[in-house]
């Protein structure tokens, strides 16, 4: 683990362009075009360079400033060979430009080629490239000791500094980068859910209708073969037509509820219960359901009464909705069919005549399982089973 330290480039992120806001950037640019100006002047100021030793200077510092560029570009690309390679070459040329008595040229590239390399390359060849840098920086010196101190512990600081600065951007950079993918996957989870969740509603409308249609159709088919009355097969089709119409609006009904637009659960199973001729009670005080949970009242209330019509027809029927503090519970229960059949029990005739196998066979055998993973789906629970001879289902979610 130590090795790997020693051997390891900076963040790749953190030294690219684009990871620098427009402020810094502008910065750099200008932080270079002053040194290479203060350079510049530093040389030619002083008039010690005429005629073909002021075009070699200018020569001279061309390369040097090419070699630098070179050097960062390499070392921001974390090109290993290249980046060691301009490193020697930029101590070479300093000690060239101090032979050619460019000490300010000379002083520069070394001091700045120890920031750059311990801000850009690993640990081990920075230190090196440091060292040598400095080393030149002191060897070439005539400031007193002192002042060398203080430029070579400013120098390593300053490197450290940066060093630590290129990191905290690097991290910042991958904690947004994964910021947007956890991001990105929540709105694709959502999205996935949110179908999930339109295909159960619409599922769950077109079972309850086409269930019902079903059983009104059987029926009329049934009493076709009986010879029954005309009118009494036309009531039956009918019915199934208006089941049908019914299921198209609910179909509409459960679109709006998944935007919070449909009407409330209390005013639903009123509807409900009166158009089955079913006594319903509310205990508690009524209060505005959450969409899903509404939802899961409503359609647990729907099968259960269709189960009650398909499975025990002519049973009574109870629906009961209760408020508690944290959660909602529907109750309905029907009592023992008529005729001796069993609630629940499918093989009994009906009250047309027809057998209610027959009819319970028209079903989409997902009713109780639906309900039931709906209610798991909300952190609720959901009992159903026989009672007293009878049926009784019993829905709990939080509300």
């Amino acid at each position: 683990m130590t090795g790997w330290y020693w051997t390891r480039w900076p963040s790749r992120e953190g030294m690219e362009r684009d990871a620098e806001s427009g402020p810094r950037r502008v910065l750099t640019v200008l932080g270079r075009i002053v040194v290479l100006a203060v350079v510049g002047w530093g040389t030619f100021a002083d008039g010690k360079y005429t005629g073909w030793a002021a075009a070699a200077a200018a020569a001279g510092l061309a390369a040097a400033a090419a070699l630098c560029a070179a050097f960062l570009q390499a070392s921001r690309e974390q090109r290993p060979a290249a980046s060691y390679l301009l490193a020697a070459a930029l101590v070479g040329a300093a000690w060239l430009a101090n032979w050619g008595r460019a000490y300010a040229l000379a002083d520069l590239i070394w001091v700045g080629l120890a920031v750059v390399a311990l801000v850009r390359l690993p640990p081990a060849p920075a230190l090196a490239v440091g060292t040598a840098a400095l080393g030149s920086y002191t060897a070439a010196s005539w400031a007193s000791w002192l002042s060398i101190v203080a430029t070579i512990g400013g120098v390593a600081l300053l490197g450290f500094l940066l060093r630590l600065d290129i990191e905290a951007r690097g991290t910042a950079r991958r904690l947004l980068v994964q910021e947007r993918a956890a991001r990105a996957a929540e709105a694709e989870s959502a999205a996935l859910a949110e179908r999930a969740r339109i295909a159960r509603e619409i599922h769950d409308v077109l079972a309850h209708s086409l269930s019902a249609q079903l059983v009104h159709l059987e029926a009329a088919r049934l009493m076709l073969d009986a010879g029954t009355d005309r009118e009494q097969v036309r009531e039956r089709v009918v019915a199934a037509r208006r089941m049908a119409q019914d299921g198209l609006a609910e179909t509409r009904q459960a679109l709006s509820a998944l935007r919070g637009e449909f009407t409330p659960v209390g005013e639903f199973l009123v509807e409900l219960t009166e158009r089955e001729r079913a006594p319903f009670t509310v205990t508690g005080t009524p209060r505005p359901l959450a969409a899903e949970a509404g939802l899961a009242v409503r359609r647990t209330a729907q099968e259960a009464v269709t189960n009650v019509r398909k499975h025990a027809p002519g049973a009574r029927c109870s629906v009961e909705l209760r408020y508690l503090d944290d959660a909602v519970e529907l109750e309905v229960r029907n009592a023992r069919a008529p005729r001796g059949q069993s609630a629940g029990e499918p093989g009994g005739p009906s009250s047309d005549g027809s057998s209610s196998r027959e009819l319970a066979d028209s079903g989409s055998g997902y009713g109780l399982l639906g309900m039931r993973e709906r209610a798991e789906l909300l952190g609720g629970t959901l009992l159903a089973g026989p009672e007293d001879g009878g049926w009784r289902v019993l829905l709990r979610v939080p509300a």
